[in-house]
């Protein structure tokens, strides 16, 4: 199912953060959010799945429909919300606790399993699914603390799909990491997409060059373009746009 947002803005005291905004997030698909600093990217993304509602002043209007439901206007279980809608975000925030732990934390939280033996291999199949498995072997149960920025990004990586989302929110993922963890990160996604509908939220253009499918500019809270990446960096339509793209503001 897709992602649809109708006339959506965010205000956070005094100011318009969001404007107007109107587009849908395609299924099974990477979707890069990119434009300036300070346009509304972030605050775009985490009302996806209401953790904007932590800010203090903010006002939501307007409609974000998650398989159909409006999880602004419903009375939407926010738990149930957050478990179908990861969130991996620009540092990695691993919990004060072990690796296996950290991938089980979500898993415990939605009783998700009855025997251990079922959550251990959960977990498992989690780290493996990001390629740490074997780069934790003998040391499952030490502090995930200890591993690098690297492995801590792809460790909440793992914490996320634990849950079993639809969908994958990242806030500027790979802007912590080294060029190659954030090489390993940007290919984890290219390939999960098969299962799951990724947004992102980005602030290096040729990064949304590589993996997205699906593109949407803002500038001012406002999305100026959106559609099919080749459609977009090759052929904009708006004005504001191309001068993004030839790196007239960044």
């Amino acid at each position: 199912m897709s992602i649809e947002i109708k006339k959506l803005n965010v205000y956070i005291k005094d100011n318009h953060i969001v404007r107007n905004v109107n587009i849908v997030l395609p299924e099974k698909q990477i979707t890069c959010i990119i434009g300036p600093s300070g346009c509304g990217k972030t605050t775009l993304l985490k009302t996806i799945n209401r953790l904007i509602d932590s800010v203090e002043g903010v006002k939501i209007e307007g409609n974000v429909f998650v398989d159909g439901q409006d999880i602004i206007n419903s009375g939407t279980e926010i738990t149930e919300l957050r478990r179908k809608i990861g969130l991996v975000s620009q540092r990695p925030c691993p919990l004060p606790m072990s690796i296996f732990d950290n991938v089980a934390y979500g898993c415990r939280i939605n009783k998700m399993f009855k025997k251990r033996r079922q959550l251990i291999y959960h977990v498992q199949k989690n780290l493996k699914a990001v390629g740490l498995l074997e780069e934790v072997k003998g040391r499952i149960r030490t502090p995930a603390a200890r591993l690098s920025i690297g492995q801590q990004q792809r460790l909440c990586l793992a914490r996320s799909l634990a849950v079993q989302p639809e969908y994958i929110l990242a806030d500027e993922a790979t802007s912590a990491l080294d060029p190659i963890s954030a090489k390993t990160v940007e290919d984890l996604f290219v390939k999960m997409k098969e299962n799951y509908s990724i947004i992102m939220v980005t602030h290096t253009l040729h990064q949304a060059l590589r993996i997205a499918d699906n593109v949407v500019f803002m500038y001012l809270g406002e999305v100026i373009e959106s559609g099919p990446a080749e459609r977009v960096f090759h052929h904009p339509q708006h004005e504001l746009t191309q001068k993004y793209l030839a790196g007239a503001f960044s």
